[in-house]
Formats: structure tokens, sequence, C-alpha cells
């Protein structure tokens, strides 16, 4: 089911992405201040669809496959737009790459383990890398129009390296969990097993990577 409470929590996250790209544009200190607002509230719904998820006993197929999506496409989209505005220094651009290149490279992984039944699931790494991700952009997204001249666009610089550390650390995780997988399947299909192919049509028969 994909009318329940978790679920519309992922998709208004995914749903809040085209106003807090807009919002980039904005004048002034508006564009950071609206942005960091819209972000903090498309952040917050990932902790509750979670808690609400648990809570209600409304755990699903779409809210396993579009949850950790949602975050993706958030922190990738804020990343993209942080880079074009030349809100961090070209050096901070590297640790961004990285993010992005590892969202990308594991989402495609997930994608294909889970046409081979084979879950993937969020390890405690990747939980701290989500939330240090998220506190990094936000205060990055205040940067200069921070009050009291807190230095936020320092710590969202430093924040954002430390994510990609973490960032770099679980993607391996995820890989080296993964591709044997990837690489038995394919030997198995290169024998052409027969049970093999009767065991990929068994309902009940998924599996998680080991991490």
């Amino acid at each position: 089911m994909i009318n329940t409470l978790p679920n519309l929590l992922t998709l208004a996250r995914i749903g809040v992405i085209p106003l807090i790209v807009c919002a980039f544009y904005l004048p002034g200190h508006a564009a950071n201040w609206t942005t960091f607002s819209l972000f903090v509230l498309a952040a917050m719904t990932d902790f509750l669809d979670g808690y609400f998820a648990r809570s209600r006993d409304q755990k699903t197929a779409f809210g396993r496959i579009f949850d950790p999506l949602a975050d993706k496409l958030l922190v990738v989209s804020c990343l993209v737009m942080i880079i074009a505005m030349r809100q961090i220094d070209v050096i901070t651009v590297v640790a961004s790459l990285a993010i992005l290149c590892r969202e990308m490279l594991v989402s495609g992984l997930r994608e294909l383990l889970s046409g081979m039944s084979i879950a993937v699931p969020v390890s405690w790494f990747a939980k701290c890398k989500t939330t240090v991700q998220m506190v990094a952009i936000a205060a990055l997204l205040v940067g200069d129009a921070a009050p009291f001249d807190l230095p936020l666009h320092s710590i969202g610089t430093w924040g954002l390296w430390f994510a990609a550390i973490l960032t770099v650390y679980t993607g391996y995780q995820y890989f080296r969990g993964g591709v044997p997988h990837l690489v038995q399947t394919g030997i198995k299909k290169d024998d052409e097993s027969p049970q093999l192919s009767k065991q990929s049509k068994r309902p009940g028969t998924a599996t998680s990577i080991k991490l």
C-alpha cells in the first residue's frame, strides 16, 4: 500500500525537492533561509517516516525502496545546487563529488540486487553518514546568513568532508557485501542452472547481504 502515512511522508520528501531548487534563486539571504527551512522539513520526514513505519507496523516494499532513494535525491539535489551556486570552494567540491558518485553507484547496486531478490539493509554507519550529510548541508545552506557571526559555513565544509569519508566507507561496505552475489549469480546463469531458475521464481526466498 502506498497511501500509508510513512509512504506519504517519503513522497513529500521527494516532492519538496523542486521547491528547494527554486528557492536557491531567491534574492539575498531569503535564498539561504528558505532553502534551509525546506531542507530541514524534508530531513525531518526522513526520521518520521521510519518512526511511523515501525510504530504502526506499516513497513512496505515501497518504503524499503523509496525511503533511501528519497534521501539520496534530496542530498544529491542540494549538493548539485550548492556547487552550481559556488557556495563551497573548489577543494570541497571533491568531497561533494565523492558523495554524489557513491550515492549513484549504491543506488545502481540496490537496483541490481533487488532484481535478484537480495535485500540491502541500511548499516549503522550509513545512518550516521546520512545524519552528518544532513547537518553539513543544512549548515552550508545558511552559510553567510548565519546570525551572530556563527561559523556555519566552516562547520558545513568540515562536516561535508567527514560525511565524504563515511560515504566512501559505507559504499565500500555495500559493494563488499553485494558484489559477491552478483558474481555468483553471473556464474550460475552461465552454467544455466535449472535449480537457480526455480529458486529465483519462488516467493519468500529473498536474502540480505551481510555488511
